[in-house]
């Protein structure tokens, strides 16, 4: 009798493989996430039980004796909730920091628990922000390379000036180039500063990790929406989104030429939260990114 022994194409092998290749790209990502969150639920339930015990000694009269809990978490800032609670001390990054809690968790972190009879308990976290910020100088002010590069002597009489890092022009761009640090976010993506050179509270400056006059593939179009974060000029920092401009066909703008009011208009219309510190912004930012920008080239 003859034995048939029929067995896949090579067609149908790489179709299966094909098939696999997809499901594991989908599947790497959320168990990422998954993994991350869970991560940070166990550093809550340390936390919590730390608390727990801090708040004990305090009420036998111990209150010099904090304790540490060493995070497991990999990644910077609050995976799980935009809000969290401890003890009735509830901390978001929207509100920044307070008296009883004071900075954000992130890699290889630590959160030190302590009481103290006038303010109560206090969680101090701490934590490598490398994870999110690829080792960027997370305490830098934007604007002391602005003040430092003697630009604004040049426009101190301007209402609304208007600084692009594409532009080649050689008067003011250059002169600010010259001066931003090596691990500046600066270095990367495309930036502006723009506002008024008399009053120092309506000056910004918007940066996008998108290298926005790049060309051939990774070409971004005028009129597409990009995100940005922005710094005001009283030190405050927010995350929200402009339209890429063409400025006469020479070079691309971060956004389109604005008027005073259209600086506030584009804040208000960001994701509503005002940062404290560059780190926070950075890691909205780069959630946003992630979330909501997932088509453009990176």
């Amino acid at each position: 009798m003859k034995i048939s022994r029929k067995g896949f194409t090579l067609a149908e092998l790489l179709i299966v493989v094909a098939i696999i290749a997809v499901l594991v790209a989908v599947a790497i990502p959320v168990f990422g996430s998954q993994l991350e969150k869970s991560r940070e639920a166990a550093d809550l339930a340390n936390v919590r039980a730390a608390y727990a015990k801090v708040l004990t000694e305090a009420n036998m009269g111990i209150y010099n004796e904090p304790v540490t809990v060493k995070l497991k978490q990999k990644q910077y800032g609050w995976q799980s909730a935009d809000v969290i609670t401890i003890g009735g001390i509830s901390h978001s990054v929207k509100d920044g920091d307070t008296e009883n809690w004071i900075g954000i968790p992130g890699a290889n972190g630590e959160c030190q628990i302590s009481f103290d009879q006038k303010r109560g308990t206090k969680f101090v976290w701490s934590g490598d922000v490398s994870s999110t910020s690829n080792s960027y100088n997370m305490s830098e002010d934007f604007f002391n390379v602005l003040k430092d590069s003697g630009c604004l002597d040049l426009v101190k009489d301007n209402s609304n000036f208007e600084f692009d890092s594409g532009t080649d022009s050689k008067t003011y761009v250059p002169k600010i180039k010259d001066l931003i640090g090596v691990n500046s976010l600066l270095q990367t993506g495309t930036w502006a500063y723009l506002g008024s050179g008399i009053d120092e509270k309506k000056r910004y400056l918007f940066w996008t990790s998108l290298d926005i006059n790049a060309k051939g593939e990774k070409a971004i179009a005028a009129g597409t929406e990009i995100p940005i974060l922005i710094q005001r000029g009283d030190g405050k920092y927010y995350v929200s989104q402009s339209k890429v401009a063409s400025r006469n066909g020479k070079y691309m703008a971060i956004a389109d030429h604005l008027s005073p009011k259209g600086y506030q208009d584009i804040i208000a219309a960001g994701d509503g939260y005002t940062y404290n510190t560059l780190s926070e912004a950075y890691a909205a930012y780069e959630k946003k990114l992630e979330n909501d920008y997932k088509d453009l080239p990176k």
